[in-house]
């Protein structure tokens, strides 16, 4: 065929599908509009059927239906169900908050009465309302509500940074109240097409607006105070830091900023130069890791903010699973930007430290910088504890945030990290007491204690290292520790070597058992399914990709563990070392020892003999407190 007939060939083959398109595209408008059922199968104008293996399933989680790719096209993880019902509840309370000052009261559902409004007036202001409302008696007996799923002229604009399927815009617009708009953004086209199905299943296209475009490129594009949004969420795949000097500048002024971090191996100090170089501090590989990481996004956050002379107030900052969030409100003052670092009145001094612990001998660690400040607004917390608990139903893992929130009222504000009863009693060595018995004597020691929200065996207390060391000793005395046992440079044996100057008193305390631990709260939930947590990243493929990967990790599973040595095997090899006892007259094992008594040959044997036989050097035993990381205390 020539290339003259080709071109008419193709323009007529277009021309022709172009008709045919159009003729299908009336019949389905005479039809009316696609079926949810039509729009789930991908079928539509010139479109075919979908395949099989990339239909959408359907959740439900709180009120919204989502149908997103059975493959892993777009991320979902509904692990985090507990993230998103705070999120909800925290930006409910928020809304309350904001739209109360203006005289809107909120109406959500499953709640018995609206709350009033209390504003503060001046006397002034008071005439004109008594004012007005002697012109207009109706309007008092009728206050302006807000209702979840209806436009507020004067609500709350709301931005979901990276919203993947849509699953918390859609919640936000049908079950928080007192919202003026949502974006819900994303990046991915796949994601942007899944959204706008998404909504439209959900009836909330009138307050829910999809968006495909840079998270960051967005919000530097509401930097303008009108058009700056009162609530931003990011919610990314491992760390928010490149989003954040967007998000601290596109949130207005009191606005709420919501941030998820799941890169918990950097904060918790596994790679404290990634850790640096994302978020400008240094994290410790410590007990107190988790709480150690919320201070650094919050120091993260604030550090961003004060470039643009603006700074941070936590409301509630939370450890949970695989992750930390953290709910902030965004100010802007100069002042208060200069006291972030530090209210200085004279130059600065060095660390008041020794380069070793006067405890343990150890090495100190320096980390940081970090937030030294509150993490949470303790009365904040309250209004969402006291929402929640009212309507226990509106969420589904209302127990839980009942559980986190009530350990979180009673925790220490003015304490920042914390000790661990493992940890303090595996570093001499010892038994571990009961978590009463280490709050009674701290306690009868005149010093506060608490419990905290980041791990379980956790105890936050005001006492000085010193003083919680000298409770250590006491406890020691009870369940004595055999000395031979320790080596002179242990930090056991330079803690054990000071006699205590604090007499403690074990003896348990009424007031040592907190409330939230007597109500049994649920804290940590149970494993949803297996191998439950960090959901691989969303790839184009889906499926495939993911398939993909789960072979790549059976094939390099238990690849970095040795393989068990057989024990014949093991007796051949140790026989191979010279017994350095027997060297020197103090092995008393004889033929059984598993060294060799022979006479030393030299050769990279003898060279490499350990130290001490297996049985003998049992009485040596290292554990976790060997490591310990006495700058932490």
């Amino acid at each position: 065929m020539s290339h003259a007939r080709i071109v008419p060939w193709l323009s007529l083959t277009l021309r022709s599908a172009r008709s045919l398109c159009r003729a299908r595209f009336v019949e389905r408008q005479s039809q009316g509009p696609l079926t949810p059922s039509a729009m789930e199968n991908g079928t539509g104008p010139c479109a075919e059927e979908r395949p099989r293996e990339v239909q959408e399933t359907t959740v439900t989680e709180g009120a919204a239906k989502i149908a997103f790719p059975s493959a892993n096209e777009v991320f979902y993880n509904p692990v985090q169900e507990f993230n998103r019902d705070l999120t909800c509840a925290v930006i409910t309370e928020f809304a309350r908050m904001q739209l109360g000052a203006k005289g809107i009261q909120i109406k959500v559902p499953g709640e018995k009465n609206v709350q009033k409004v209390v504003v503060a007036l001046s006397e002034q202001e008071e005439e004109k309302v008594e004012l007005k409302e002697s012109e207009n008696p109706a309007s008092a007996d009728q206050p302006r509500i807000a209702v979840v799923g209806e436009i507020c002229e004067e609500g709350l604009r709301v931005l979901e940074g990276l919203a993947a399927s849509g699953l918390r815009s859609i919640r936000f617009a049908r079950e928080v109240p007192g919202l003026r708009s949502v974006v819900a953004n994303d990046a991915s086209a796949r994601a942007m097409e899944l959204m706008r199905h998404n909504v439209q299943l959900n009836d909330v296209a009138h307050l829910v607006q999809p968006s495909q475009a840079d998270a960051r490129m967005l919000m530097y594009q509401h930097q303008r105070v009108s058009e700056r949004f009162d609530v931003i969420d990011l919610d990314p795949y491992g760390s928010p830091t490149p989003f954040l000097d967007a998000a601290v500048q596109a949130v207005s002024e009191g606005g709420l900023l919501c941030v998820t971090c799941t890169d918990m191996a950097v904060l918790a100090g596994n790679s404290g130069e990634t850790c640096y170089s994302k978020y400008g501090a240094m994290a410790l590989k410590s007990r107190a890791c988790h709480e150690m990481a919320l201070r650094i996004v919050l120091h993260s956050l604030d550090l961003r903010a004060n470039c643009y002379q603006r700074f941070v107030v936590p409301l509630l900052s939370i450890s949970a699973d695989f992750y930390v969030r953290v709910f902030v409100r965004v100010f802007t003052g100069q002042a208060k930007v200069k006291a972030s670092a530090r209210v200085k009145f004279s130059a600065a001094c060095g660390p008041p430290v020794t380069p070793e612990c006067e405890h343990c001998g150890q090495r100190h660690q320096l980390g940081g910088p970090m937030w030294a400040e509150p993490i949470h607004d303790l009365d904040f917390v309250g209004h969402v504890l006291e929402a929640v608990s009212a309507n226990p139903s509106r969420f589904h893992t209302s127990e839980r945030i009942q559980g986190v929130l009530s350990v979180i009222t009673e925790e220490l504000p003015d304490v920042p990290l914390y000790y661990t009863l493992d940890q303090l009693s595996a570093t001499i060595h010892c038994n571990t007491p009961s978590l009463l018995q280490l709050r009674s004597a701290l306690l009868h020691a005149g010093f506060r204690v608490s419990l905290s929200h980041a791990c379980k065996n956790a105890v936050k207390t005001d006492a000085p290292a010193s003083a919680l060391w000298d409770i250590m000793r006491c406890w020691e005395k009870e369940c004595p520790v055999k000395r031979e046992r320790l080596s002179e440079t242990s930090p056991a044996f330079r803690i054990l070597s000071a006699e205590p100057r604090l007499q403690a008193n074990f003896t348990i305390r009424e007031d040592a058992n907190p409330r939230s631990r007597q109500r049994g709260l649920k804290r940590f939930q149970a494993n949803p399914e297996a191998n439950w947590g960090p959901r691989p990243r969303a790839r184009p493929g889906g499926k495939v990709a993911s398939e993909a990967m789960e072979e790549r990790r059976r094939l390099l599973q238990s690849k970095r563990k040795e393989p068990a040595e057989d024990p014949a095997q093991r007796a051949a090899r140790l026989k191979t070392f010279p017994c350095k006892r027997f060297k020197e007259g103090t092995c008393q094992r004889g033929d059984q020892c598993c060294y060799s008594h022979s006479p030393p040959t030299p050769g990279p044997a003898a060279e490499g003999a350990p130290a001490d036989c297996p049985e003998t050097s049992n009485q040596n035993p290292s554990g976790p407190g060997a490591a310990a990381e006495p700058g932490i205390d």
